[in-house]
């Protein structure tokens, strides 16, 4: 993802509904595939790194959604956080917010708590996406990929995070991974992939590269980290019309 402090940084049930409706949403049209999506919903991802957007520009140059960094582990809030998602929503661009993940400091609903008070809500407004867990390594700590958890504790890690914002809010977060970090830090756990929606970061040729255990599509994909929108580059799964019922179910 986009750079925000000095790190490197590279989605959902309806309560009460067997099957996340969501979900449904998703799989009823997509692929799997960027290379069918010429035209799906083009986005951007952006942090502190990037200040203060042009968020007009970005509309006028085909930015339908962004997902705004807002918190990092319970000790971090981007600084431009409210002036960048208000500016974002103002523009007309579908926005949200996502954190980045901290495991080894505190415990996964913590930061799903903190998260959730400086930014990472949702509602049912057409215009707010769901919050989204960004789960890489450690940029802190390269020995320490996985945050010194075992896959065990992070797999637990995780279900305490979605736990908390689905409490919270009604809606499971996104996950932002990669296959690698995903397959090496959970083991390949498949529990997640029913009811969450997959943020994938693949980079290269559209469509290529493995999926994280369970999940047989994407719903968005960060496909670059450099391009004509601010930040990070990325795609939804599907149209324009899905990307809105998204948000709302």
């Amino acid at each position: 993802m986009a750079r925000d402090r000095t790190s490197s940084r590279r989605f959902v049930r309806v309560a009460g509904a067997a099957v996340s409706a969501a979900a449904l949403v998703l799989a009823g049209s997509l692929t799997g595939s960027a290379a069918s999506a010429a035209g799906a919903p083009r986005g951007h991802d952006v942090s502190s790194h990037q200040k203060n957007v042009d968020w007009a520009g970005a509309k006028a140059r085909g930015a339908r959604f962004v997902y705004i960094k807002a918190t990092e582990s319970t000790t971090y809030r981007n600084p431009y956080f409210t002036r960048q998602y208000d500016g974002a929503r103002a523009a007309g661009i579908i926005r949200g917010a996502y954190h980045f993940a901290a495991p080894e400091r505190s415990s996964g609903a913590r930061q799903a708590a903190y998260s959730v008070r400086h930014g990472g809500a949702w509602r049912a407004d057409g215009w707010t996406l769901p919050p989204a867990l960004d789960l890489e390594d450690n940029p802190y700590d390269r020995r320490r990929t996985c945050y010194a958890l075992s896959r065990a504790a992070m797999v637990g890690w995780i279900k305490s995070f979605s736990e908390e914002v689905r409490r919270e809010t009604g809606r499971r977060p996104v996950i932002y991974t990669t296959a690698r970090w995903w397959d090496n830090c959970t083991g390949g756990s498949s529990v997640f992939a029913a009811d969450h929606a997959l943020w994938i970061a693949r980079h290269g040729a559209p469509g290529a590269g493995a999926f994280p255990a369970g999940w047989s599509f994407w719903a968005f994909r960060q496909y670059d980290n450099g391009g004509s929108l601010p930040g990070d580059q990325n795609l939804f799964n599907g149209s324009l019309a899905r990307l809105k019922t998204f948000t709302k179910v």
